[in-house]
């Protein structure tokens, strides 16, 4: 497929049966498609390298051709998050997708390492999440929410770590005051936290108010790993339902986090995983974008074109 047929094709792929429907408080993305930007990053990479480097395009092309999710953050301040983040719903709406965003403004974000940000102040985080839930609006969304802040929380004094529970929970309470919006929690990966640990911050952070938990965001474990991950963890935490990161792990991990090389994009993103404590398998790191600065990478979230070449070169498909 083109470039230019993805764009005509009205920018979606099926996360189910398009006529189907997603019963209240189920699988949000039972019926549901995905929406596939048409000027993402890699779909612009491969219309450039289109004419020059035919192959290398082919190989972004499965990448663009992806769903993949919005991220939200500091670079969207309190001030414009609301109509950036209901400017893009509606974009996706229009395509017939329900959209998948992520939520990344936590203060003390990544700990000050690669990808270190935030909110500067609990007071602000919870205006930012005031505007960005006014953002949302009533439409079914899908909200993965804070990245690694609970898997990385031992970086933080206990005053901090007590403070960050809190805006998670005051994040949960306050997206979920839309009863379209499925929140998941992040809770890392299977080789960051035992099952009891994460658990115990899941409920903590009111995991019981939110659809689920998330796996392996911008990670590169096997599906199998982070699926039997999560069923512990799900266990402990009442049954509650999850979502898996596949963007990058079609050959397990090498035990690095940042830029690793000889990765493959994983499984493409769907509901339909046959595991019912699954609700989908999501590309939630967009592939192609960097860690940060290690490994020969641009900062973090910049296009690395020779990276995104070899995660689909290497990939089953």
């Amino acid at each position: 497929m083109t470039i230019a047929a993805l764009a005509l094709g009205a920018a979606v792929a099926a996360a189910g049966s398009p006529s189907a429907t997603a019963a209240p408080g189920g699988d949000p993305f039972a019926g549901r498609h995905l929406y596939v930007d048409p000027s993402s990053a890699a779909a612009k990479a491969a219309a450039d390298l289109r004419a020059t480097h035919p192959q290398d395009a082919d190989e972004v092309s499965k990448i663009a051709q992806q769903p993949q999710a919005d991220w939200f953050g500091d670079w969207n301040p309190a001030s414009s998050v609301k109509q950036s983040v209901a400017d893009r719903r509606r974009t996706i709406r229009r395509a017939g997708a329900m959209p998948v965003f992520v939520v990344y403004d936590i203060p003390l974000r990544d700990c000050g390492g690669y990808s270190g940000g935030g909110a500067p102040s609990p007071a602000s985080y919870r205006s930012w999440i005031r505007h960005f839930t006014a953002g949302v609006g009533q439409a079914r969304v899908a909200v993965v929410l804070e990245p690694d802040a609970l898997a990385s929380m031992d970086c933080l004094s206990s005053t901090q770590q007590t403070a960050r529970l809190g805006l998670l929970r005051y994040a949960v309470q306050t997206l979920t005051r839309h009863p379209k919006t499925a929140v998941y929690l992040d809770a890392g990966h299977s080789g960051w936290q035992s099952a009891d640990v994460m658990a115990d911050r899941l409920r903590r952070a009111d995991v019981a108010d939110a659809r689920g938990f998330s796996l392996n965001v911008s990670n590169f474990d096997a599906t199998s790993v982070e699926r039997t991950y999560g069923h512990d963890v799900s266990s402990a935490v009442g049954g509650k339902p999850f979502v898996i990161d596949t963007s990058r792990n079609g050959l397990g991990s090498n035990g690095e986090w940042c830029n690793p090389s000889g990765r493959a994009l994983g499984h493409r993103p769907t509901a339909h995983t046959r595991d019912s404590k699954v609700d989908a398998y999501l590309w939630i790191k967009r592939p192609g974008e960097s860690d940060g600065t290690c490994n020969g990478g641009p900062p973090a979230g910049q296009w690395w074109t020779d990276y995104a070449v070899g995660l689909a070169e290497r990939a089953s498909y």
